[in-house]
């Protein structure tokens, strides 16, 4: 923990959306609780009763009624009509899979017959170069902070904004990463300078808990703004800090496509180069298989100019004369 922070500790930020509405029809109320139940992440119950809530508003009436057919229908409507990615047809489908199948029992087909890949691309990775652009464009310091830690330690963007103070241990340094993706905690090598820069940045609003509270809305100046920090009820948005993204990667010239996320991808293809083992960064980055990780032998340099030179050394013997 970081010198002179307070002790104070308490769970990680609830998603509202997942609390049921008055509107909800009965079995979405059921719904709700089994997925409690069943200890889901509370931004995957949100995500699941949203796409529930789609199809008994399309259909105004209680989903529950509905037969095999009506549902392929609506699946149907989704990709075609409202032409849905890949990624959030894999969610709908998980979600009524576990509304008709977990919740009212129906075991259908329909769910294993839809298949929505995505297209594999790598992912983006900003040089060296651009990651001086993309900092040096970052005016304000509460966001300058949140993005060089997620950099610094390979972080999820939930995973920064929910960092609480005695989540920072001065041992090593390091990270303790609370309830990340799949229920799982994990300790992060954080660099000195990152400890250092933290414990510098937290005198600037002593708030009990989070690291990086939320400045609220109305704030005008940066007087208000801190003030704002120390009296947050919760930590900073998701939101706000994509809006700076977006911002920062417009005025820096960075390629199309840079996310927030494009920083978590440079800091696991930028220890690859250091030559760090790719077990460690998958440890790291708390991937639940090492193949996930694996991408990132496509993308470092370091690792293709060695493949080179051991290409180079198979080389055999000159042919010998005729």
């Amino acid at each position: 923990m970081l010198a002179g922070m307070s002790s104070h500790k308490s769970t990680k930020q609830g998603v509202a959306a997942s609390a049921v509405l008055p509107s909800d029809p009965e079995s979405l109320v059921r719904f709700a609780e089994l997925l409690k139940l069943r200890t889901l992440a509370a931004s995957t119950q949100a995500e699941y009763l949203r796409y529930i809530r789609k199809l008994a508003t399309r259909v105004n009436g209680d989903p529950a009624g509905l037969d095999e057919a009506q549902v392929r229908e609506h699946l149907l409507h989704l990709k075609v009509a409202h032409a849905y990615s890949p990624s959030s047809m894999r969610t709908a489908v998980a979600a009524m899979r576990a509304y008709y199948g977990l919740l009212l029992g129906r075991d259908w087909k329909l769910f294993d017959l839809v298949r929505s890949p995505d297209a594999k691309k790598l992912p983006a990775v900003l040089t060296r170069e651009e990651l001086a652009r993309f900092f040096a464009a970052v005016r304000e310091l509460r966001f300058q902070m949140v993005f060089r830690l997620i950099y610094a330690c390979g972080l999820r963007i939930s995973e920064a904004i929910n960092l609480e103070v005695t989540d920072i241990k001065k041992d090593g340094p390091r990270l303790h990463i609370r309830g990340a993706k799949g229920a799982k905690d994990r300790y992060v090598p954080l660099p000195m300078w990152a400890y250092l820069e933290l414990k510098a940045w937290w005198p600037t609003h002593r708030h009990p808990k989070w690291v990086f509270p939320s400045v609220g809305r109305g704030w005008r100046d940066g007087a208000s703004a801190l003030a704002a920090l120390a009296a947050a009820i919760e930590p900073m948005g998701v939101g706000s800090i994509q809006h700076c993204m977006r911002l920062v990667v417009a005025s820096a010239r960075l390629p199309k496509g840079t996310s927030t996320h494009t920083l978590r991808h440079s800091y696991a293809t930028h220890l690859l180069d250091a030559g760090v083992s790719i077990r460690l960064i998958s440890a790291y980055l708390g991937h639940s298989s090492l193949e996930t990780t694996m991408i990132y032998l496509h993308l470092t340099a370091v690792n293709e100019a060695g493949t080179h030179a051991a290409l180079a050394q198979l080389q055999p013997p000159p042919c010998p004369a005729s």
